[in-house]
């Protein structure tokens, strides 16, 4: 089998020149579509359609790790130093032909290079709005600072850079794993980039109780451990580890090694002293995502429930119960009908959604205090509401 060095650049330029290609599909539609409106609604237009690839994006990403494309081209970031698996078509027969189903052949190199050109194309996306997020400020010094796009264009550079270790060294969990949690972090800062848009240009934002967005932030925090949690069962291939709910193995507490399971720094397949990984370990790995979940829904219960009382973030609040019962059930169905790839496709495109609705809901409220509550009671007063 052919060994390629495992980094090219030769293809670099072309790689690039594709991902502009694919850009110009959306910018072309953002223009037409909001050529009349202020700059604020066209940088919020934009920023909404990347966060809709980037999205895509996600959920491909994930389609290439469950399908094990992610070495179909074993060399960054071309395949076999080409632009594309036509290039390649030889190196990738003589792969192919010395193991059929190993983790290069023709689909599998597709997959990944598929992958490869969406993440750029959503690379071209964030650079222009950096650039004109920047113009725009520089002319007319309102609405969003710069500073945000800039550091969302940094973060893509380093999810960049993290998706090239993914294949060099060789689906390492560890990277893995923060190359997934990068892409949620960057959808996360697109809704809030988005939605920071809104606010310059007029938008208001909704008042909820110390207590209630407390509750919020809560709920925010323990879906980030439990998407780094999936994340871990997956790279480590752990999920059909439990084949029976609510029992793990016929037990309610089956033989683990958690030790071995959360030794975050070795290869795939392997404990850090070079020997396999023992299926305790990943018992252990899939029972502790599973035992969080029961956390997770009961706080996001908790806090569907409290936003509805409270007649606040009605839009969120419907997504955050919709996307919560997806996952309960994409996630039983990942157990009981032994990881169907529909299933576990939607399982990560549902975890990604519901962090990126939950800081869009955070970055749509702020606390009531007692400054903000004082014109409101004027008001009441004023308008004879109040006696």
């Amino acid at each position: 089998m052919d060994t390629p060095a495992l980094y090219n650049l030769a293809p670099a330029l072309r790689l690039m020149g594709m991902g502009a290609v694919i850009a110009l599909g959306p910018l072309a539609w953002v223009w037409l579509r909001s050529r009349q409106a202020a700059p604020q609604q066209r940088l919020r237009s934009l920023t909404l359609l990347t966060l809709f690839l980037t999205f895509d994006l996600v959920l491909f990403g994930a389609f290439t790790r469950l399908t094990d494309s992610g070495l179909g081209c074993p060399d960054w970031p071309g395949c076999y130093g080409h632009a594309s698996p036509v290039g390649a078509r030889d190196h990738i027969a003589t792969a192919q032909a010395a193991m059929p189903t190993g983790p290069v052949t023709h689909g599998k190199a597709w997959v990944e290079m598929v992958h490869r050109y969406l993440a750029t194309g959503v690379g071209v996306l964030i650079v222009v709005l950096a650039l004109t997020t920047w113009l725009h400020w520089r002319r007319q010094r309102d609405g969003l600072h710069p500073g945000w796009p800039a550091f969302t264009l940094f973060w893509v550079c380093a999810q960049g850079a993290f998706g090239a270790l993914t294949v060099t060294m060789k689906l390492f969990p560890a990277i893995v794993t923060l190359h997934l949690l990068g892409g949620v972090g960057l959808l996360v800062l697109l809704a809030v980039q988005a939605e920071r848009y809104r606010q310059s240009a007029g938008g208001i934002r909704e008042v909820l109780s110390a207590g209630l967005r407390g509750l919020l932030w809560l709920a925010t925090i323990l879906v980030g451990v439990q998407i780094a949690l999936g994340g871990w069962v997956s790279t480590n291939y752990a999920v059909l580890a439990c084949n029976t709910f609510p029992q793990c193995q016929g037990s309610w507490w089956p033989q683990m090694d958690f030790s071995q399971a959360f030794e975050l720094w070795r290869p795939l397949g392997f404990s850090g002293d070079g020997t396999g990984l023992e299926f305790v370990a990943l018992t252990a790995i899939h029972y502790t995502h599973r035992l969080f979940a029961y956390g997770v829904f009961i706080v996001i219960g908790l806090l569907v429930w409290r936003l509805h009382r409270a007649g606040a973030l009605t839009a969120q609040t419907r997504w955050i119960g919709a996307l919560t019962l997806l996952q309960l059930i994409t996630g039983l169905s990942n157990v009981v009908l032994d990881w169907p790839l529909v299933a576990a496709v939607l399982h990560t495109g549902g975890a990604a959604a519901l962090a990126t609705v939950l800081a869009w809901a955070l970055c749509a409220s702020r606390i009531e205090t007692a400054r903000h509550a004082a014109p409101a009671l004027a008001s009441g007063v004023v308008q004879g509401r109040l006696p």
